[in-house]
C-alpha cells in the first residue's frame, strides 16, 4: 500500500498543464501538493468526481484531465463508468484511490471491500486500458507513460491516509480561485 500524499506527490512531478479534478480527502491533499489554477476541486458531491471529470473532458478535448476519485465516493455513482466508457474521451485518466472506506464520513467500510475490483468493473464497463498499482516504485517508474497515452484509463492506486494537511476552505470554496480555474479554462 502506498501513502497517499506520496502517491500524489509522484504525480505532481510529472504533472504539466493537466486540469486535475479532486475530491474530499484528494482535494484537501492535492491543492497543498500541486497548486494550480487548472485544479478543480470539491468536496460535497460525493460520487461526481468522475461526471465533472468527464464534462471537463469532453469540454477541453485538447488538455488532458486526471480525476482524483475516492473509491467510496465512485460506487456512489457506478454509472459513471459505463457513461465515460461510451463517450471515450481519450484524454481522461480516472484514478480511485482505493483504501476501502467511506473515509470522510468516518472510514466506515465500503462494501466488498478485498473482493470488490475496480480495474475488472472499468474494464467490464468499456474503459480499454486499466492498472492497479500498490507501491509506490511501481507507480513512479510507469506514471508518466500513463499520462501520455489514450484514455479513458483507469487507475486504482491501493492508499492508505497520508500526512494530515490543513483544511484550506478558501481555496476550496472561494470565488476567487473558482474564477481562475475558469480563466484558466479558457486560454
Amino acid at each position: 500500500m502506498m501513502k497517499r500524499d506520496e502517491c500524489f506527490k509522484v504525480l505532481a512531478r510529472h504533472r504539466t498543464d493537466e486540469i486535475v479534478v479532486a475530491v474530499y480527502q484528494a482535494a484537501q491533499e492535492w491543492i497543498h501538493i500541486s497548486p494550480s489554477d487548472f485544479n478543480y476541486t470539491f468536496t460535497g458531491a460525493m460520487g461526481q468526481g468522475s461526471s465533472h471529470a468527464l464534462g471537463l473532458a469532453l469540454g477541453r478535448p485538447d488538455k488532458r484531465v486526471v480525476v482524483l476519485d475516492g473509491d467510496g465516493s465512485l460506487l456512489m455513482n457506478l454509472g459513471s463508468l459505463v457513461t465515460i466508457a461510451n463517450a471515450a474521451p481519450k484524454n481522461l485518466i480516472h484514478c480511485v484511490c482505493e483504501n476501502g472506506t467511506y473515509e470522510t464520513n468516518g472510514a466506515v467500510p465500503i462494501p466488498g471491500v478485498n473482493r470488490l475490483s475496480f480495474t475488472a468493473l472499468a474494464r467490464a464497463a468499456g474503459y480499454p486500458k486499466s492498472y492497479e498499482f500498490d507501491k509506490l516504485e511501481d507507480w513512479e517508474r510507469e506514471v508518466g507513460k500513463v499520462l501520455k497515452e489514450d484514455g479513458p484509463i483507469l487507475v486504482d492506486l491501493k492508499v492508505t491516509p497520508g500526512e494530515q494537511y490543513p483544511e484550506d476552505f478558501r481555496r476550496l470554496y472561494s470565488i476567487e480561485f473558482r474564477d481562475r480555474f475558469r480563466k484558466a479554462l479558457q486560454k
